[in-house]
Formats: C-alpha cells, structure tokens, sequence
C-alpha cells in the first residue's frame, strides 16, 4: 500500500471532485434503498385499501425518490470520471518529470518494451483505482450505515442480519479474494512487460532475424510468451467471476434470511406484517452495491502493483531538485577528472578506476584503447551523464556534480556512436542544432560534411533507417557543426566513412574547433599526428599520456597498437 500513497497524494489534488462524487453515491445509493422501501410498503397498504391520500403520498414519495436517486448516480458518475481523469493527468506529468531526470541512464535498468509497458500499461490501470477501490467502500459505508440505522427502528433482528451481511459482502469474502488475487496476478504483470519486450525487440531486430534466418524462433518465443500471458489472464477472469459468484449468493442468501426471519417475528406477533415487504426490498436493493465489492480485490491488487512497478522507476517519493548553478561559458573550457572511479548500476565490474586527467582549454585530446576500456564513459561523465560517480569532474573549476546538466550541453557539440534522426526532412534533422540558421546554411554545412547530393526536403524516415551509416554520422556532425559551441566530445564520429572522405570531414572539423576544446574518441590510429594530447586506456585505467612523438618515442602501449595496426591493414 506505501507505493499507493504517491496515487492518493495526486487524487486529492481534485478535493472537490472527490468530495461531489461521494456526496452523489450516497444521495444516489440511499435514495435507490428508499425508493424500494417505499414501493414493497405501498404494495403492502394497497393491499389494505387505505385512504386515497395514502397511496398519493406514498406514490409521490417513490416518483421523488427516484428522480433524486437518478440524478445523484449521473452525479456520481460525471464528478468520479472527472476526478479520476484528472488524477490520471497529474500522475502522468508526475511520473515524466520525476522519469526525466533519469534519462538516459534508466535505459540501464529497464528495457525499452518494459518501459514502455510501465509507463502505457501501468499508468492505465490506475485509473480504476479511484473509480472501483478509493470511493465504493466510502459510499457503501455510509449507504449500509443509514440503512442498517433505518431498519433498526422497525427490527433489530433484521438490523443485525443487514450487519452481519455487510460484514461478509464488503469485509469478509472481498478480503479472502485479496490473498488469493495476489497470488493469481503475481505474474501478470511481469508477463505482459516481457511480451512488450519482445514484440519491441521483434519490430527493431526484424531485419537482423531475417538475415540471420531466426525469425522462426522468434516467433515461436513470441508465441509462447503470449499463449502464457493470455493463460494468465484467464486465471484472473475465473476468479473475477467466482468472487462476484460468492458475493451474490451471499446477498441472496441474507436476502432470504431477511424473509424468514420476517415471517417468524410476524407469527411471534413481534412484527408488523405490513412492513415485510420493505424489509425485504431493503435488502435486496442496499446489497446491490455490494457487487462492486466483489471486483473490489482485484482492482486493488491491478493499482497496487502498478504503482509498485511505476515506483521501481522512479522511486516512492518525488526525488527533491537540488538547485544546481547554470555553467557560462564565453570561450573554450578545462576539464579536469581527479581520482575518478565509476561503475554502472548493477554491475560489479569498475568502468573507471582512479582517473587523473586535464583536458587544457583550446586543446585537443584523443582517447584510445580496445573496445570497452571506458573511452566513451569519460564522454558520458563530461556531459553529467553518470550518477554514483566517485572523485571530482571540474569544468573551469566548478564541480560538475553541482552544475545543470541542460547549462552544460548548451555548450557541448556532441557526436555519439548512435545518433538519432526523426522522421521528416534533412532541414527538419538540422534544425535541431539551431533555430537561427537559415537554408544557405544549411546547405553550406551539408557541402562541408559532403552531403551536397541531398536537398533539405529530403525524406528521413523514423531512426533515419533510408541513410547508410555514413550518412548518418555525417549528418549528425552537420548538426554538431551548425551549433558550432566551445565544446567538442566526438565518440568514433566516422568509423562509417572510408578514410579520405573521414580525413577531408577531420579536416573541415578542426579548422572550425581550432580554438575549442575537442576530445575525440577513436579506435582508428592514423591522422593522430594533430592532437595535443593522446590518452591510451586499459580495462578502465589510463596507460600512457602524452603528445604522438611523445608516445612514439616512449615504444610503450600506444606503440604496439600502431605497429599492430600497421601491419593489419598494410602488411
């Protein structure tokens, strides 16, 4: 229930929503209980012939009784939608603005499809949460409260047994079901987030599967994982059904204990025979509201674990924002790392142990080594990507820990080894980097990263899937280029590109940073002759600093990787 708290905070955002909405089941449910009262009592003296005026009272009274009674269920009806889309609206922008500031290192944790099913999926269910779990048993309540206080005053044997019933329909049975519903539903969930995975993995990985000749076999785990998630739901539909099953004859039968016992009192001569008839619609109306109960435990088991499995995103409690300075920058940066370690979440194994590096301002640093030696971590750190980092990352002198991640990418021009492109147009992907850039611009940039034989109404489709991967980083350095900012953290920006069409591009790049800070990450040696500084890591240490003559000279690490790929490519 704690993880329920942050739903109930939200819902009571709508006070009066709520407050109309429980006002109008009561209005609506009491007076459907006197509207039946009424009519089995007017059955009852038109048996007797009274006077005329009796039955137009009493006619009168069932025509109000369900006037009123109808408009309090519209009533109740129009205020709990309303308040539950509201709550819905403000768990929404709750659950992104606390989500935002973990992008991008939650897609460590969580797998797209998962994620995308918690935030869809999970964010949907809760709204039965107001509707069929928060206010039902406060109206009931109150609805079986003045009833149970109206019967007395005509029998409290009928009083007791509407209690007893209450009891067992609302408290008791709902109550067994709840243990019950969290075992059948204990995997739903899970399941339905893992075939989201699939199917997500399925739609992405397509053409892989298919070059691979695997598609067979991942349709067939598809299969499975549907066939068992649809096995799950079947599970959960029988014992919907068998809750309101045994919630029913538990009306019924105190329904019939209600007849009985009437009409042993009646012969005892301790009842008024006339009023069996309104004693009995009592308890059949007052417990039809009690079918709501019936469902009541698996909807509070649905909302439970989906707000358990939205807080396992982004945690109970709204994390507290810490107000960070904005980073100002008038010309190119330092940046020093001192005794840095970091790990990734859920993983044991260090990325970075003790790093000691200074990146000058107006300086330019490539960073080598074997794939996974940590070379793009150090990116990810420089643009605060990283939590849990251990030591210190200055920027001019300023902790980075304590500088606005968004003030810091403002000043960076960043080239990833993925790069996402969103369907529309080549002047709709370069628009990103700047506003202000006008089409003679643009089709300046695209000249300098050799792309001249596209036109800026060019179609990108979704994840720039009709561009080869040279296009794509091209236009991604295009973008990077029109920023045009102090500072550059290039990640392998033309592994893609054969090497005169990568050189002519390094060219055009440094020219533009020549007065910037550029650290470039690269697995390719050559062209390497132009950075002031050369950082050689290993399984997350740094090995050798220093200029290319430097390192050269010194026939150490950096060394044999030129001599190795030397004679790969020219041997």
């Amino acid at each position: 229930m704690k993880d329920l708290t942050t739903v109930i905070r939200l819902l009571f955002k709508e006070k009066k929503d709520i407050i109309l909405s429980i006002i109008c089941g009561f209005i609506g449910g009491i007076t459907a209980v006197g509207l039946f009262s009424a009519s089995g009592y007017l059955i009852s003296q038109a048996a007797l012939a009274p006077p005329i005026y009796t039955l137009m009272v009493l006619v009168g009274t069932v025509k109000l009784f369900g006037i009123i009674s109808a408009i309090g269920r519209y009533g109740e009806r129009y205020y709990s939608h309303r308040g539950t889309f509201t709550m819905l609206s403000n768990l929404r922008v709750s659950f992104y603005e606390r989500l935002e500031p973990l992008a991008p290192q939650i897609f460590q944790k969580f797998r797209s499809g998962d994620l995308l099913a918690r935030i869809v999926g999970d964010v949907e269910t809760l709204q039965n949460f107001f509707l069929r779990v928060f206010y039902p048993p406060i109206v009931l309540f109150l609805v079986f409260l003045c009833t149970i206080s109206f019967t007395a005053y005509f029998s409290i044997a009928h009083a007791i047994v509407i209690f007893v019933g209450f009891l067992l329909t609302t408290v008791l049975v709902p109550a067994f079901f709840a243990v019950r519903q969290r075992r059948v539903d204990e995997g739903l969930r899970e399941k339905r987030g893992k075939l989201s995975t699939e199917v997500t993995e399925l739609f992405y990985g397509f053409r892989d599967l298919k070059i691979y000749q695997r598609m067979d076999e991942k349709e067939e785990t598809l299969n499975q994982m549907a066939e068992s998630y649809v096995r799950e739901q079947e599970k959960a539909r029988i014992h919907h059904l068998y809750s309101e099953s045994l919630n029913t004859f538990v009306s019924l039968a105190v329904s019939v204990a209600v007849l009985g016992i009437g009409a042993y009192l009646i012969t005892e001569g301790t009842l008024n025979g006339i009023f069996l008839a309104m004693l009995l619609m009592i308890s059949l109306t007052v417990f039809e509201d009690t079918t709501s109960m019936a469902i009541f435990p698996s909807h509070l088991e649905d909302s439970r674990r989906a707000a358990s499995r939205l807080s396992a995103v982004v945690g109970n409690e709204p994390t507290e924002v810490q107000e960070k300075e904005d980073l100002r920058l008038d010309s190119s940066p330092e940046i020093k790392f001192q005794s840095v370690s970091f790990t990734y979440s859920e993983e044991e194994r260090k990325t970075l142990t003790q790093i000691d590096l200074h990146f000058p301002a107006g300086s330019r640093t490539a960073i080598v080594g074997p794939s996974g030696s940590g070379k793009s971590t150090l990116l990810r750190l420089v643009l605060n990507f990283g939590t849990s980092v251990q030591g210190d990352i200055l920027i001019n002198g300023e902790e980075i820990r304590k500088l606005n991640e968004e003030s810091i990418w403002k000043y960076a021009n960043v080239v990833l080894q993925e790069n996402h492109f969103f369907y529309g147009t080549i002047r709709d992907n370069l628009k990103i980097a700047t506003d202000h850039a006008t089409d003679g611009c643009f089709v300046e940039i695209l000249a300098k990263v050799e792309l001249s034989h596209f036109n800026l109404d060019d179609e990108v489709l979704e994840k720039g899937a009709n561009l080869s991967g040279g296009e794509k980083q091209r236009l991604a350095i295009a973008r990077a280029m029109l920023k045009n900012s102090y500072l550059w953290l290039l990640d392998e920006p033309t592994s893609s590109m054969d090497s005169v069409t990568s050189t002519r591009i390094y060219r055009e790049l440094f020219e533009l940073a020549k007065d910037d800070t550029l650290i470039l990450v690269s697995h390719r040696l050559n062209g390497l002759e132009k950075m002031d500084q050369i950082i050689v890591m290993e399984e997350g240490q740094i090995v050798e600093v220093g200029s290319y003559e430097q390192l050269m000279k010194q026939k150490g690490y950096f060394y044999e990787l030129k001599q190795i790929e030397q004679s790969v490519f020219h041997g």
